[in-house]
């Protein structure tokens, strides 16, 4: 895909949002309700649109708001709802109508206090503290966020009282009834605003210094105060940025924040890959500001917005590859956390990196590899057969030190301070360690490329047998497995993947373009990746019968 002459370098004025736009066309422009990309759908991560494309207004928010209302009434959840916001221009507003609706309907509905913004992981963390040994009144959440998304994105998700994503039966109920709700409307109730945040209902607390404070149950910050490390660290402007100092103030740490600033133009960022503002923390274009100051940090981090995602910046390696800071974060706590059981799991989605496997083999351990999505470590972190989550899309958490549930949903915060106790612990930043990694068992050459493909293409790619791949072969080894259903749990992986002993690619359709995406690595070198990919293609081609020249490389790892 071609790299566009603005990546990584500082946005152009022409490229930024205009706020007061975005809220006027929020407020005031109605769904066509014709068009079956206007209405709400619940992707992996919640319904996410753009009022300039009218796929987020009011009218979405105040539908999704009542299904939600609907849905915890229909399941008997009468807890709490937590409910936090990113520093997107559309988080705000939409966090006000979400209030209108939830204190019309008499839920009891906790946001941080003075009109703060609240990472993802701390509403995850909040709703399990709270229902720890419950079995009545369980508290529930809802997170208000595009993630990484550019600035003119909003997005409105809802975790259930395990903590984590909702699966897609929750996801289902709530985009069908939000519909409903979107073409009727007269069932959604609704007080003023001036009414909602005073209302007996409404409760402004601080989510700040309860998260900060029981991060000593997951991260050993004793050992990064005691190695004296000089970290760093870019918010990149979202949800997390004020957590920094109350981090350094409670445990004594030296964390530098590279940039304070809350700006939701995100003005300060610098260009992704195509061109767009992207808060990607695994993207070297949007991270090419903090990986400038690497030299400066003993190790030093960023996450997106809503805190969900990290980003790990090391002396030895500049920005890590997502892949191979999982690996390396994997083997590390496996071998430090004395109190976690032997027999419980790490989980990978399956277009994670084979050297997770390989690391998690010669442990000793079990590995659980699931389809893309969070959502499905969720059962996992929660009861605690699962000690470790993680997507090759920079998102993952862990349990506490002593093996219960920290949260069910992605931890940026706990994932950059690891990579601060990995550097404390063993002398090494997580970058070298990688190369130890890769002396051990090999150099994995990674790539995801895309594709275009019709609704009905994807369709066909979505529901492929394995029967359906003739090849005993892949790049000149034999084929040791054709999966359509994840190993590690069953469930379908909505496409197609085929493995070697030293290779593997998997096909799938996106959720949200007429694309599809295959990704492919090798352990053996560059010519072998480039004979998977072209091989992959062909068998996609078939399974299709869409061009293989149409295929675009997007990254290469």
């Amino acid at each position: 895909m071609p790299i566009s002459p603005f990546a990584g370098k500082p946005a152009p004025k022409e490229l930024l949002v205009d706020p007061s736009q975005l809220e006027h066309e929020y407020y005031e422009r109605r769904p066509d309700l014709g068009n079956p990309n206007q209405l709400v759908s619940f992707g992996t991560s919640g319904h996410r649109g753009s009022p300039l494309e009218g796929t987020f207004t009011e009218a979405h928010i105040l539908a999704i708001t009542q299904a939600i209302c609907d849905y915890r009434r229909s399941r008997g959840y009468n807890g709490p709802l937590y409910m936090g916001k990113d520093t997107h221009a559309l988080s705000g507003p939409a966090q006000r109508t979400a209030l209108e609706v939830l204190a019309a309907n008499q839920v009891e509905t906790i946001i941080q206090r003075d009109d703060g913004f609240t990472p993802t992981p701390v509403i995850s963390r909040a709703i399990l503290v709270y229902n720890r040994n419950r079995k009545e009144h369980l508290a529930d959440g809802i997170v208000i966020t595009p993630s990484h998304n550019p600035p003119a994105d909003g997005g409105f998700k809802y975790n259930p009282p395990n903590g984590g994503p909702a699966d897609t039966d929750v996801t289902r109920w709530v985009e069908r009834r939000a519909n409903e709700l979107l073409r009727d409307g007269t069932s959604i109730k609704r007080v003023l605003f001036a009414a909602a945040i005073k209302a007996d209902t409404t409760h402004q607390e601080d989510f700040v210094l309860p998260y900060v404070e029981d991060l000593r149950n997951v991260i050993a910050l004793d050992a990064i105060r005691s190695a004296g490390l000089k970290l760093g660290v870019d918010p990149l402007g979202g949800a997390a940025e004020p957590y920094w100092e109350p981090i350094n103030s409670v445990y004594h740490l030296d964390i530098a924040v590279a940039n304070s600033t809350i700006d939701p133009t995100f003005s300060f960022m610098t260009v992704d890959h195509d061109g767009q503002i992207r808060m990607d923390p695994s993207s070297p274009y949007a991270m090419a500001g903090l990986v400038k100051l690497k030299d400066r940090y003993d190790v030093a981090f960023a996450n997106d917005p809503d805190s969900d995602r990290h980003g790990i910046v090391t002396p030895s390696s500049g920005l890590m590859n997502p892949n191979h800071y999982l690996a390396v974060a994997i083997r590390y706590l496996l071998t430090h956390r004395p109190n976690w059981q032997a027999h419980v799991a790490v989980g990978k989605t399956l277009v994670s990196s084979s050297m997770i496997d390989r690391v998690v083999h010669k442990l000793g351990r079990s590995l659980c590899e699931v389809p893309v999505g969070f959502k499905w470590f969720v059962p996992g972190l929660f009861d605690g057969s699962l000690c470790f989550g993680g997507e090759e899309s920079a998102g993952a958490s862990f349990l506490r030190k002593d093996g219960t549930v920290w949260t069910t949903d992605k931890d940026g915060p706990i994932m950059d301070l690891l990579a601060a106790e990995i550097t404390a612990r063993t002398g090494k930043d997580p970058g070298a360690l990688y190369q130890e990694l890769t002396n051990q068992f090999g150099t994995p050459y990674y790539t995801r490329i895309d594709a275009p493909a019709t609704p009905d293409q994807k369709a066909r790619l979505q529901k492929l047998s394995p029967d359906a791949i003739a090849n005993d072969t892949l790049a000149g080894e034999p084929i040791t497995a054709k999966l359509t259903s994840a190993p590690g749990n069953g469930a379908p992986i909505g496409g197609l993947k085929v493995v070697t002993d030293s290779g593997w690619f998997a096909a799938r359709p996106s959720g949200t373009e007429n694309i599809y995406k295959i990704y492919a690595e090798s352990f053996k070198d560059q010519s072998h990746l480039a004979a998977i990919v072209q091989e992959a293609q062909e068998i996609v081609t078939d399974a299709l019968g869409s061009p293989a020249s149409a295929l675009q490389e997007q990254e290469v790892r």
